[in-house]
C-alpha cells in the first residue's frame, strides 16, 4: 500500500511539473495582455506598478523574462541526474540576480553589475565541477578508485608493520638462542 501511495504521489509531483512547463509560454507572453500605458496593475493577490519603467506591462514584460528562465532552470536543476548539475546554478544566480535587481532599483540601471555576484558564484561553482569531473574521469576512464587505493595502502603498510615486527621477534629469538 505504502508502494501504491508513494507511486501515486510521484505522479501527482511529476505532473505538476509539466504543467508547470507546460504553462510558461502561456506565462511569458501574458504581458501582451496588459494595456499599453497604464501604469498599475491589479492582479489577484497585489498590486503591480511601473516601478521606474515606462509602465506596468513593460515592468510586467521584464520581470517574466527574467523568472521564466529562472523557474524552468530550477526546475532542471532539482531533476536534473547528471554529474554536472551543479553548473546549471551559474545561470540560475545570473537570472536570480538580474531578477533582485530588477525588483530593488531603478530600471535605468538594470542588467549592468550583475555580472560581478555571477563571476563570484562562477568562481566557487566551477572548481567543484571540475573536481567531481577529475574523480569521474579518473575511476572510469583510467580505472582508478582512490578508495581501492587506499584500501591498498592500507593493506601494505599493515604487512610492513607485521613484516617489522616479525624481524624483532627473530631478532629476540636469535639472540636468546646465542643466550642459551
Amino acid at each position: 500500500m505504502k508502494e501504491r501511495k508513494r507511486i501515486r504521489t510521484k505522479l501527482l509531483f511529476e505532473g505538476l511539473l509539466v504543467l508547470m512547463i507546460a504553462v510558461t509560454p502561456l506565462i511569458f507572453y501574458s504581458y501582451k495582455y496588459i494595456p499599453i500605458g497604464q501604469q498599475e496593475i491589479d492582479l489577484l493577490f497585489f498590486t503591480m506598478t511601473a516601478n521606474g519603467f515606462e509602465d506596468a506591462g513593460t515592468a510586467l514584460w521584464y520581470y517574466l523574462i527574467k523568472m521564466v528562465p529562472l523557474v524552468l532552470l530550477v526546475i532542471w536543476f532539482v531533476t536534473c541526474k547528471n554529474w554536472w548539475y551543479h553548473a546549471i546554478l551559474i545561470p540560475i544566480s545570473m537570472f536570480a540576480f538580474q531578477l533582485y535587481t530588477t525588483f530593488t532599483s531603478d530600471s535605468n540601471k538594470v542588467d549592468e553589475n550583475e555580472v560581478l555576484y555571477v563571476m563570484a558564484v562562477t568562481m566557487v561553482i566551477v572548481p567543484v565541477v571540475y573536481f567531481i569531473r577529475i574523480k569521474l574521469f579518473d575511476k572510469h576512464v583510467h580505472g582508478i578508485d582512490l578508495d581501492s587505493m587506499d584500501t591498498e595502502l592500507r593493506i601494505l603498510k599493515e604487512k610492513e608493520e607485521l613484516r617489522k615486527e616479525r624481524e624483532k621477534l627473530e631478532q629476540r629469538q636469535h639472540t636468546l638462542s646465542k643466550k642459551m
